[in-house]
C-alpha cells in the first residue's frame, strides 16, 4: 500500500472527514515519526512495531564491478521492529 492508497482508504471508511484533511494527518503523522528519528529518537506504535535508527560504522568495502577497495563512511539508517500483535497476525495467530 502506498501513501495515496492509505489516505483514500481512511477517506472512504471516514466519510464524515474531508479528503484534504485526511492527507494533511496522515502527512503529519509521517512528518513526526520521521522528526523524531532525524534526533535519534525512537517512535514505538504499539501493536504495530517500533522505528528506530542504528549506526553503521565506517569500514572498508570493495566495488564489486571492478574489485577496488572503497571507503564506506560511518552512517545512521532507519531500522523496524515488528510488534508482538502484528507478528501474530501475520503468522496468523489471531
Amino acid at each position: 500500500m502506498i501513501r495515496s492508497e492509505l489516505i483514500q482508504k481512511i477517506a472512504d471508511d471516514n466519510p464524515h472527514l474531508y479528503q484534504r484533511d485526511v492527507e494533511r494527518i496522515v502527512n503529519t503523522i509521517f512528518d513526526e515519526i520521521t522528526g523524531a528519528m532525524a534526533k535519534g529518537n525512537r517512535v514505538e506504535l504499539r501493536g504495530f512495531g517500533a522505528f528506530s535508527v542504528k549506526k553503521r560504522d565506517a569500514r572498508v568495502g570493495r566495488n564489486p564491478r571492478t574489485g577496488e577497495t572503497v571507503h564506506v563512511e560511518e552512517k545512521h539508517v532507519p531500522f523496524f521492529k515488528t510488534g508482538k500483535l502484528l507478528r501474530d497476525r501475520l503468522n496468523g495467530k489471531s
